[in-house]
């Protein structure tokens, strides 16, 4: 099969999350942009003029200040060829052209992996090392990613498209954060000593659960890297990770960086891989302990009866998302529209929490709404390593494709087009920042997670009605507030049913703060204390005492 094929094939595409502001930037030349029209046909649509830079997308693209060094799988501490000797091309998305090719993972390779991650658990010295250096081990990690956070950065957006500046001013900088404050916890994971009802002494044990097996998606490799990989190396696990087959090149890097900081081989092993094979072994696995993963919710309902089918491991799961935004007619308007702008165009609008209903009281909607549209008319789109642009392409021409038709769903369905609505540019996957407004409850916009740079604004006028439509959706990962009255926040922060709630603020991730969602959001958590539970498992250990002097 052909790796195009089994691009598009991969049920284990993952797409989710998160970080924070990208730097804004001035008004782009005004260039005329041709929009699709209901019946099909493309062209200016009535009223609409658009105003978005092509030249960034036009202009060649830039060279990336790195070189690809690491393109085969990590197994055992060792760099080596797929069992079958099969490679995959990863695509640089500014023009579609090829990166490098990369070894490719299948069942054969998880088993490899798996093989070397058990022995490392039962007999190598990573579970019996002291927890204070496994915590120097992850601080030198960090360290290292500190050291070489230009290069990672570089990787990063020639792999993924996501703008340099956030790759190197907010990703990076956050993975070395993530990996101290793991570290940090590695000699603080304790059990308890327990009362008996008679003589008897009750230990509670948390032991580290084995083997992890972990899937990571495509649209923040690194971060989803540190998120799963550090809690699971503080409780003293082994971790088998596959990557997603359009974002390999940065978690092979500093992978490199984190043996060369004195981890174990065997400890971390690395496949590249897609989905039906390489994802769908380490899901079935019968000798991996507990899984891991971040994509989208069909996939996750893949993953669980997966795991389920194979040895009932324990599964978390980070799925997708329709987070709300809900804009109060208190706000200060030019304040809210920034605010609304960042939370669902950050990253190219490919984030599982991205505020994509926009929630508007009518008393300021009309204002907002043309207030969007002008924010929307001067995001820059381009070559992400071109300075003061704030808005890469997408992924691949799969996910483009699907954003598009979206796009062309809310047009027939009845949504008014206020800005963008197309490609921008004729190389690479760039789409322009498009805004709906009039978006209806029952919209296929308004329902489905579309993952792209397309701004629904719907109109409210009650903060009942608000909180009863914003709580009808299959998802509940995030949700944002903007409001002044204390009253009003208190009020929808505990109404709003997501594991996240931001007020006057969206995407703040620092360590420390859980992040998971609420029905078919996930299971689970990601970050902060409650993420090192699912890495432990818990044991009580009870012994007879002879003549106690207490109890």
């Amino acid at each position: 099969m052909a790796a195009a094929t089994r691009r598009a094939a991969s049920s284990l595409v993952a797409r989710c999350l998160v970080a924070s502001r990208a730097s804004a930037a001035g008004a782009p030349p005004a260039v005329p942009s041709a929009l699709r029209r209901p019946d099909g046909t493309r062209g200016v649509l009535p009223g609409i003029f658009q105003r978005f830079s092509t030249a960034a997308a036009a202009e060649e693209p830039i060279s990336p200040p790195v070189q690809v060094n690491y393109t085969k799988l990590l197994i055992n501490g060792d760099f080596v060829d797929s069992a079958s000797g099969k490679t995959f091309p990863t695509l640089d998305p500014r023009t579609g052209e090829v990166i490098a090719d990369v070894s490719e993972g299948d069942a054969a390779d998880i088993n490899r992996a798996v093989s070397a991650a058990r022995k490392a658990f039962d007999e190598g010295p990573w579970p019996k090392m002291t927890a204070y250096e496994r915590s120097r081990i992850l601080l030198r990690f960090a360290d290292l990613i500190e050291k070489h956070n230009d290069e990672i950065a570089a990787l990063e957006t020639w792999d993924n498209g996501k703008p340099y500046d956030q790759a190197a001013l907010i990703e990076v900088p956050m993975v070395a954060r993530l990996m101290r404050y793991y570290a940090g916890w590695a000699d603080k994971i304790h059990g308890l000593i327990v009362p008996a009802d008679g003589p008897h002494h009750v230990q509670v044990l948390h032991e580290p659960i084995g083997v992890a097996g972990q899937i990571i998606p495509w649209n923040f490799p690194l971060l989803m890297f540190a998120w799963k990989v550090g809690p699971a190396l503080a409780c003293g696990n082994t971790v088998v990770l596959k990557t997603a087959e359009q974002t390999p090149l940065s978690a092979l890097y500093i992978s490199k960086l984190l043996h060369e900081a004195g981890l174990p081989e065997g400890v971390l092993n690395v496949i590249s891989g897609f989905g039906p094979t390489a994802g769908a072994a380490l899901a079935s696995h019968m000798d991996v302990d507990k899984l891991a993963f971040t994509g989208s919710t069909d996939t996750g309902k893949i993953v669980l009866e997966l795991a389920a089918r194979s040895n009932l491991k324990p599964v978390t799961l980070e799925l997708g998302g329709k987070s709300p935004f809900i804009i109060m007619d208190d706000a200060d308007v030019d304040q809210a529209v920034e605010l609304a702008h960042f939370a669902l165009f950050f990253n190219q609008g490919q984030c599982c929490c991205a505020g994509s209903r926009t929630f508007v009281h009518e008393r300021v909607y009309d204002e907002f709404v043309e207030k969007a549209k002008a924010r929307a008319l001067k995001r820059v789109v381009g070559d992400p390593f071109k300075k003061g642009v704030e808005q890469g392409p997408q992924i691949d021409d799969e996910q483009f494709n699907k954003i598009l038709r979206y796009i062309r769903s809310g047009v027939e369905s009845g949504a008014t087009l206020v800005t963008g609505g197309d490609r921008l540019g004729d190389k690479g996957y760039y789409v322009q920042p498009t805004i709906f407004s009039d978006v209806q409850d029952g919209m296929k916009i308004a329902r489905e997670e579309i993952f792209g740079p397309v701004q629904s604004i719907f109109k409210f006028n009650d903060l009942n009605e608000v909180i009863k439509r914003a709580n009808a959706s299959q998802y509940g990962l995030a949700a944002g507030v903007f409001t002044n009255n204390i009253d009003t926040a208190n009020t929808l922060t505990r109404a709003l049913k997501a594991g996240t709630v931001w007020v006057n603020c969206f995407d703040i991730f620092d360590a420390a703060i859980p992040f998971g969602g609420y029905k078919m959001s996930g299971i689970g958590r990601e970050k902060g204390i409650d993420s090192l539970k699912n890495y432990l498992q818990i044991k009580a250990v009870v012994t007879a005492l002879k003549n106690p002097a207490w109890l």
